[in-house]
């Protein structure tokens, strides 16, 4: 039986006792309901190739490199990085140079030979420890700290998603707000000449007052907006700064949210795509692991734990016959630590270990189920924004018409100036109505991006590192980026 000994130790050293990991199955359905199901999606296609503004990219590159939420994260990549390396070294054995002296009196009374003695050691030592991991909980832990540390990745993925989004998204409004100003402007230089047509007509007793102090409340509207439009501008230049990390300036752009028709499809893929496109997701399955890994490390406890101790070295009673003939000294202490009773600790731990797993369960379907709805809501928005579109720009001409038609009854003394008041109102906010509009309909396909958990693919700016097997693929997406 002997000779089958290093066997057996072998098979024990190859024992885990964490659970089977099984992953949990979608909490929602197979496909979304507003678009058909494709293979395709947009979170394949990386974020340069999605926001296709030179501007844009610029902004998105220097908020990846300067944004404190980017270095917060990565901060903390590189702790759960050490964290795993501390865990990992445990599974091997710790070696240590030790040197001491020591020099004391014993008392007559506790003495051997019955007379006071004063003796001298001093020792030059290696000491070893090694704990043998028969039952696995010591890899299991390591495990933990392996699946933590790729989930703190995975998090860093999602705050630079988020980051791009939201850059973007304050990129569209800045040039929202460039469109609605000069159209406020321009607005503004109408009606104060219509203020001094009224006034000169007033004047020579052609008008009336009433229509003279109605072109001046128009006019008082105008800039009253106007100012309301350029502090909001300034608002969202503070924030694309804090998400820069620097203040932005602009360059005018050529866009034209009013006039800009872009309906190209974004596809979404399927449920199942966000499983590995998704950061957040990706991360919470990380965590999933890790919890399932320390059930694992509580289960080992209730087994002997194995220590191997030992020293190897010199002592003598004397400094100078330290390294002297005959001073060789070694110790060697195996010991096995059996639990037997320790009021229920080791139960409860494992208990605690299976609550946070099924924690960690939970966590990740509510995960999944929130992403669903992202990408659902994003989709919904873009239809129904078109739509709306749609409609308002058919407003507009109308109320265009309107205003013209207005203006000739006035001019001709066939209506009171109070028409052409409500239909320049009129014409005006649904104008600034449109330019929201078109906005929203560009941010939707940049929240559908952000939803879909694209903006990596073959970007080696947030490639995982590789202690362990690598983390799910990172996503990339693709946008109809307005020109």
């Amino acid at each position: 039986m002997g000779r089958f000994a290093p066997l057996g130790l072998l098979l024990l050293a190859g024992c885990s006792f964490a659970p089977p990991y099984v992953q949990p199955p979608l909490p929602v359905p197979d496909s979304f309901s507003t678009t058909s199901a494709s293979d395709g999606s947009i979170a394949r296609i990386g974020w340069r190739d999605f926001f296709r503004d030179p501007e844009l990219q610029g902004l998105i590159g220097e908020a990846l490199v300067h944004n404190r939420d980017i270095r917060i994260a990565a901060g903390r990549v590189e702790e759960a990085r050490a964290n795993y390396r501390i865990q990992g070294s445990a599974l091997y054995p710790q070696v240590d140079a030790v040197a001491a002296g020591n020099r004391g009196r014993t008392p007559a009374g506790l003495s051997l030979i019955g007379r006071p003695v004063t003796a001298s050691q001093y020792q030059a030592l290696l000491s070893a420890g090694w704990e043998i991991d028969f039952w696995g909980r010591l890899r299991n832990l390591k495990e933990a700290a392996v699946q933590q540390f790729l989930s703190t990745e995975e998090s860093r993925r999602a705050v630079a998603t988020s980051l791009i989004a939201q850059v973007a998204t304050g990129y569209l409004l800045e040039r929202e707000y460039e469109e609605r100003i000069a159209l406020a402007r321009d607005t503004v230089t109408t009606r104060d000449k219509s203020l001094w047509i009224m006034r000169r007509r007033y004047e020579v007793g052609s008008g009336s007052k009433l229509e003279m102090t109605q072109a001046q409340l128009l006019l008082a509207q105008a800039k009253t907006a106007l100012e309301a439009l350029i502090q909001d501008q300034a608002v969202n230049r503070n924030a694309l700064a804090l998400l820069v990390g620097h203040p932005v300036e602009f360059r005018p752009g050529p866009l034209r949210l009013a006039e800009t028709d872009s309906n190209r499809e974004l596809p979404a893929g399927l449920p199942s795509d966000l499983l590995i496109n998704r950061p957040d997701i990706v991360a919470a399955e990380h965590r999933l692991r890790a919890a399932n890994a320390n059930i694992g490390a509580a289960r080992a406890a209730f087994f002997p734990n194995i220590n191997l101790t030992g020293t190897f070295g010199t002592a003598s009673n004397e400094l100078d016959g330290l390294f002297g003939d005959g001073s060789l000294s070694w110790n060697f202490s195996p010991t096995i630590t059996l639990p037997i009773f320790n009021a229920g600790r080791n139960a409860a731990s494992l208990d605690a270990a299976e609550a946070r797993r099924n924690v960690a369960v939970a966590e990740y379907e509510q995960v999944i189920q929130q992403a669903f709805r992202d990408v659902s809501d994003a989709l919904v928005q873009r239809r129904q924004l078109i739509a709306q579109i749609a409609s308002t720009r058919d407003m507009v001409a109308a109320l265009r018409e309107r205003a013209r038609l207005a203006q000739l009854r006035f001019d001709n003394g066939r209506s009171a100036y109070l028409e052409v008041l409500d239909a320049q109102r009129d014409l005006f906010d649904t104008q600034q109505s449109l330019i929201q509009l078109r906005r929203g309909y560009y941010a939707s396909g940049v929240a559908l991006y952000a939803a879909l958990g694209g903006g990596f693919a073959d970007d080696a700016t947030f490639a995982p590192p590789s202690p362990a097997p690598s983390p799910s693929p990172s996503p990339s997406v693709e946008e109809d980026q307005p020109r």
